[in-house]
């Protein structure tokens, strides 16, 4: 591009002589010049039609002249409507507006262009115009200026933000009304040197503005401008070079042909568009150095992206000119950007260029620079962001081959296992780019093979070879489904899978080994699962879809599919197979997704008599328990009514159940005889058919096999003897549950007699009380068994049994008792808290590697859920969560998140009660830390510290709404002083309580008591304080001091405030619309009289200690906001202070003592007390003048933190914004208040500051 001097920035208005054409002839002749050259539109003068009219907009009579002014169109002295407002509604054609706009320009360009100048302007939010003495007599500096100051103090918003469909609507048209301007003036009017130099200064000014209103839109603008010249450009570009080959033909023919004055005609056009040409470029390349460079780095993500975004079309579409390493540079500059939407729109710009083939040699040198940031990129923490870079790997990898390395495609493999679906399919789609779509030229001549020798047999290999190579991902579910959208053919080749599987290798084909064998069969299963069930695997979408017409259509002909050819192959695999019990679990799954009509409409009987004698057969061979667990599930697939198929299966697993309920009650009789010693070939005989009778009960309905009397039978026996080996305990215990739960659903369903209620009581009962029994076995694996089976009968036999209308079921529920409560609890203990270290040993010593580990946290984590849900559903006693609760802190990050759910659930059952357990827990953890130190313990010890730490943690959990945990708070804080006052030192009152320095602990939830309930629980406190305690000063006595402080660090504030005759100084800015208080507020006696009732702390009619002082009534500023915080009318205080009759008569010589001692002690406190006192006064003053006076804002009064939390939320976008480049955010000024606001309220939120990281990021269960 040819380089050219920058256009300046300010542009005075020409002398009035020389703004108007001499005539329109001057005008049409300038249009005629190039009309000549074949490419110009004339722009036809003339009276147009009142529909015209009516559409453009601009009214009648001709366009400026007197009809105009200040750039308004006037017709008849009214005022019609302007530039602005025809694009933003979008209703008239963006021709005819352009169109409308030229004759203004043509007739007068001085006010059409002031029409085009306050265009711009109201695009960009500012009410103000420009006049047209403004524009004759001011730089555009000042005039920017001076629109500055009319923007609206009140919004910061602007047309380019707003919500809203017309406001997005409005970003499309103004576009597109700019680049219909420059196609419609490309011909003339942009080479007058008069308006795009006006409007490109305009908008390279503005573009420099700090406002961003003006920023954001002349940038937009500008680039939608030099988008439109670079489009003008090519086409001058393409006009010269078909100029330039009409002149070199018509000079290469002979003399005596040649036409010399087409020559001479030719040559003076080619020299116009010369001309043109280099105009057009330095318009251009005022543009790109006054606009993009600077702006291309904004502080704004919007306007950053908008560039990217137009440079990469600029070199898209006139490549020869843009696409170079000059430009190219600053997308790979702006690829480090921190915000995801710019990095996004790099991508998606060089997505367009490298999909051009022909313009990679001009992307080598940009390739090799910036190709590992892309790859980089292909881990982005945006997600959109991420899928864009795999999509442009794809195609440079399409461009391509050699650039990427084996370890650049390597860090695109593994994202086929994303649990992000866009990624992992994008991520699929790179994969068999490389991998896949090469077909060699021999496999053009056997396309219409199937089966072992079809083309995709190599392709299959391909992919098992692949996913066996992944070492760290066995989830062949999750690599189906990232390819399924770009491989579905060859991942739907059935046939040539099973053919795979089933045929003998070709002459000189390397055979699958067994590993491949299971791979293979792994990923069959999952293409036919996917194929039939049409919704992408766990963890990857949000949910089901509702499939279209089509897919419906798909799925019942690949259902189809799959049944006609493993109707036939399954037998034949599970045949071979049989003895491989990974192989076997997978293809017993296959009959889940058959069309089971298929085996009689298609006349398979004898292949489902095939399948079902193998299945059985598998069952006599296998003890595992996953392939007996999928031969269940495939006789229960199979046994559905609705087929024809139903009586067949059905016989064959009666026959089945038969054989083995006879051979195990055979084998149990001769297991149990009297005097003999069990030997291991009958305990195993015992155990194998168990096994396979649990795993077929587990689908199946075998109620009238009787199994609970053996069951029964079995487990007693080995109650009495303690000899039973435990696998046999387990599955007995297992298989009991199993009975019990079929017998309730049979129950439930069916209209059920008294006699059969009964019988399951007496037989869940009887169940219950055998698995307490094995709650203290010495084996681990059987008291876990017991404990999870005897915590799902727990929470099944609950009083929720009768939820739904239920109620005939009351018999059945069950309660535990008391030692049944403690057994589990102790279970917890004992196995759930401990070491890994302790779990390690107790394991046989094979838990070493850190799989197992794992593995055995996550049983501890399951058994831990198990009993936190019967405290959450209140099938045990609240109180038994103390245990749990006080592990908070020593096992967080093994059970954090469960017991912090436990906590949230328990505290939504029953606030208080929760509160009462929360400080029972520490109560619990401080009698502990006693009996391990004694009473003389050092409060600084890391025990002692651990537990104010968890009651830190536990004051957090109450969150910030204090009225809804008031109550609870407040019995909180009551058990925690009895607790303290509870053991009295046996060496007399002079020496502090045992548990004194528990008050220590309870102080960390003292600034979750409203104000006035501080002042309520330090009353209480007192009840238990002697004359002589408040007088110590030792250090054991400072937790009763440092927890007093605590109390009457908020209390004072109410008792100024109404002293003094205010409202507190937070009231006005939460409630607006409520008067301030400007008197003291006086309770109503029914609440006086009310409240002495019903609070735990007028359980005695008179105070006994002299410390308690009268004192006045206190005004919460909770109360004083009607929609949301105020209580109901009969709603009578938490605890409110005790009326004024109720105060004991103090004599004269009390009062003295009392007087002299606290004036010896607190000198310090009272008098900053009347210091702050003082101030209250004055202040209430000045308020009331204030207001009288100047009617100030109440936003102007001194902030409250809740206020500043929620006034900020909206701002922490902005405070975020990097600063990193040239121009800073300055949004639009705000009002004078606002300002102020803003000034003297810095955002107090933070919530570092008062939650930790370790808090903050705790997930639920």
């Amino acid at each position: 591009m040819i380089a050219a001097p920058e256009i300046p920035t300010d542009f005075t208005l020409l002398q009035e002589s020389e703004t108007h054409f001499s005539s329109d002839t001057d005008f049409e002749d300038i249009e005629g010049k190039n009309q000549k050259q074949g490419k110009g539109k004339t722009c036809k003068k003339g009276k147009k039609g009142p529909a015209e009219k009516g559409k453009s907009g601009n009214g009648g009579g001709k366009p400026g002249g007197p009809n105009r002014m200040n750039g308004h169109h006037q017709q008849n002295g009214v005022e019609n409507m302007m530039l602005f407002e025809v694009v933003k509604m979008g209703k008239s054609a963006m021709q005819s507006v352009v169109d409308d706009w030229i004759e203004s320009y043509k007739h007068d360009r001085d006010i059409a262009l002031l029409d085009l100048i306050n265009f711009f302007i109201q695009c960009s939010g500012c009410k103000g115009v420009v006049t047209a003495e403004m524009f004759r007599h001011m730089q555009n500096s000042e005039i920017i200026r001076k629109m500055t100051e009319e923007f609206d103090e009140d919004s910061g918003d602007y047309p380019l933000t707003m919500a809203g469909p017309q406001w997005k609507k409005f970003k499309s048209s103004f576009c597109e009304f700019i680049g219909v301007l420059v196609r419609q003036c490309q011909y003339s009017i942009i080479y007058d040197e008069y308006m795009m130099d006006t409007v490109i200064s305009l908008l390279t000014g503005l573009s420099d503005s700090q406002v961003r209103a003006f920023r954001h839109t002349s940038t937009l603008a500008a680039m939608k401008l030099m988008t439109a010249l670079v489009n003008v450009a090519l086409n001058l570009s393409i006009n010269m070079d078909n100029t330039q080959r009409q002149y070199e033909a018509e000079r290469n023919k002979i003399i005596g042909k040649r036409a010399n004055d087409r020559l001479e005609l030719l040559l003076q056009k080619r020299k116009e568009l010369q001309e043109n040409q280099d105009e057009i470029e330095n318009m251009m390349n005022a543009i790109f150095k006054g606009v993009f460079v600077h702006r291309y780095r904004d502080a704004i993500a919007e306007i950053r992206a908008i560039c990217i975004e137009e440079i990469g079309i600029w070199m898209k579409m006139y490549s020869d000119a843009f696409l170079n390493d000059s430009y190219l540079k600053y997308v790979g500059w702006t690829m480090h950007d921190k915000q995801g939407e710019v990095r996004l729109k790099c991508l998606t710009a060089l997505q367009g260029l490298y999909y051009n083939k022909e313009l990679n040699s001009k992307l080598e040198l940009f390739t090799s620079r910036f190709k590992d940031r892309i790859v980089s990129m292909t881990l982005d923490k945006e997600y959109d962001v991420a899928v864009q870079a795999i999509k442009l790997l794809t195609l440079v990898l399409q461009s391509s081959e050699e650039v990427l390395t084996a370890e650049d495609c390597e860090n695109v493999y593994h994202l086929v296992y994303s649990a992000h679906r866009p990624v992992a399919v994008a991520a699929g789609e790179f994969l068999y780019k490389k991998l896949f779509s090469r077909r060699d030229a021999e496999d053009d001549g056997i396309l219409k093979r199937r089966g072992r020798q079809s083309p995709n047999a190599n392709l299959v290999k391909t992919l098992v070879f692949f996913f066996l190579e992944s070492e760290l991902h066995e989830h062949a579910a999750y690599l189906v489904d990232s390819m399924w959208d770009c491989a579905t053919d060859l991942l739907k080749d059935w046939e040539c899978m099973s053919s795979l599987l089933l045929e003998e290798p070709l002459n000189g084909e390397e055979p699958l080994t067994d590993r491949q064998e299971s791979a293979l069969i792994e990923i069959m299963l999952c293409t036919i699962r996917q194929a039939a069930e049409c919704h992408p695997p766990v963890g990857r979408g949000t949910g089901k879809r509702v499939l279209t017409a089509k897919e419906k259509k798909t799925q019942l002909d690949d259902r189809t599919k799959i049944t006609e050819l493993f109707a036939v192959a399954l037998p034949q695999l599970l045949a071979k197979y049989s003895v491989d019990a990974e192989k076997v679990t997978n293809l017993l799954q296959l009959p889940q997704y058959f069309d089971l009509e298929i085996y009689t409409t298609g006349r398979l009987e004898k292949h489902l008599d095939a399948l079902l004698r193998q299945i059985r057969d598998i069952v006599e061979k296998h003890t595992d328990i996953d392939v007996l667990e999928a031969c269940s599930k495939t006789y229960h697939a199979l046994c559905n009514e609705e087929f024809t198929i139903f009586n067949r299966v059905d016989i064959a697993r009666s026959q089945l159940i038969d054989e083995l309920a006879d051979k195990f009650n055979r084998l149990l009789e001769d297991f149990l005889q009297e005097g003999e010693e069990p030997d291991e070939d009958d305990a195993y005989q015992v155990l194998s058919t168990l096994k396979r009778i649990t795993a077929f009960h587990n689908a199946h309905d075998l109620s009238r096999w009787d199994l609970f009397g053996c069951n029964y039978k079995l487990l007693k026996t080995g109650i009495e003897n303690g000899d039973m080996p435990e696998q046999i305990v387990i599955h007995a215990l297992q298989c009991t549950h199993y009975v019990i739960l079929w017998q309730l659903a049979k129950v439930t369903e069916s209209s059920s007699t008294k006699e059969d209620l009964l019988r399951l009581k007496k037989q869940m009962r009887v169940f219950c009380q055998i698995c307490q029994h094995y709650l203290t076995n010495v084996n681990t694996a059987v008291k876990e068994q017991a404990f999870t089976i005897l915590c799902d009968v727990l929470m099944i036999f609950s009083h929720q049994i009768m939820t739904g209308g239920r109620d005939m079921l009351e018999p059945l529920v069950y309660t535990p008792d008391s030692s049944l409560q403690s057994e589990l609890l102790s279970f917890i203990l004992d196995h759930v808290f401990i070491d890994q270290d302790d779990d390690n040993n107790s394991a046989d010593g094979q838990q070493d590697d850190e799989a197992s580990k794992i593995e055995a946290l996550h049983k501890r984590r399951n058994l831990l859920a198990a009993f936190c849900k019967l405290i959450v559903y209140t099938v045990v006693e609240m109180n038994t969560a103390a245990d749990i609760f006080k592990q908070y802190m020593k096992y967080y990050n093994d059970y954090g998140d469960i017991i912090k759910e436990t906590m949230s659930k328990t505290r939504q059952i029953d606030k208080i009660q929760c509160a009462k357990t929360l400080i029972l827990s520490l109560q619990q953890l401080f009698n502990e830390m006693i009996q391990e130190n004694g009473y003389n313990f050092d409060r600084s010890s890391p025990t002692f510290s651990g537990i104010k730490e968890l009651a830190r943690r536990f004051a957090l959990t109450f969150g910030l709404d204090q009225l809804k945990t008031r109550e609870a708070i407040a019995m909180l804080h009551k058990d925690g002083i009895e607790f303290a006052f509870k053991e009295p030192n046996p060496q007399g009152e002079s020496h502090p309580p045992l548990n004194l320095a528990f008050l220590d602990i309870l102080s960390e939830f003292s600034s979750k008591l409203l104000r006035q309930d501080k002042r309520t629980v330090y009353v209480y406190l007192e009840k238990f304080m002697t004359f002589q305690m408040s007088l110590r000063r030792e250090d054991v006595w400072l937790p009763l001091m440092s927890y007093r402080n605590s109390l009457l660090a908020g209390g004072d504030d109410d008792t100024m405030s109404v002293i003094s005759g205010i409202s507190s100084r937070g009231s006005t800015v939460r409630n607006k619309k409520t008067k301030p208080a400007t008197g003291k507020r006086k309770v109503p006696e029914a609440e006086e009289s009310s409240s002495s009732e019903s609070v735990w702390l007028n359980r005695e009619q008179s105070m006994h200690t002299p410390v308690m002082m009268q004192t006045p009534q206190l005004t919460s500023t909770i109360l004083r906001e009607p929609k949301r915080l105020r209580p109901d009318e009969n709603y009578m205080g938490v605890y409110p202070l005790q009326p004024e009759h109720h105060q004991p008569t103090l004599d004269y010589n009390t009062q003295v003592t009392w007087m002299l001692a606290q004036r010896q002690q607190e000198e310090a406190a009272r008098q900053q007390q009347e210091r702050a006192m003082n101030y209250v006064k004055l202040r209430s003053n000045l308020q009331h003048t204030i207001r009288r006076g100047t009617s100030l804002m109440e936003d102007d009064e001194e902030p409250i933190v809740e206020d500043v939390m929620m006034s900020s939320e909206g701002r922490i976008e902005d405070l975020n914004e990097g600063m990193d480049f040239d121009t800073m955010d300055i949004d639009l000024p705000p009002s004078k208040n606002r300002r102020e606001r803003t000034e003297l309220k810095p955002d107090f939120f933070d919530p570092a500051s008062i939650m930790d990281e370790s808090v903050l990021g705790v997930s639920m269960f």
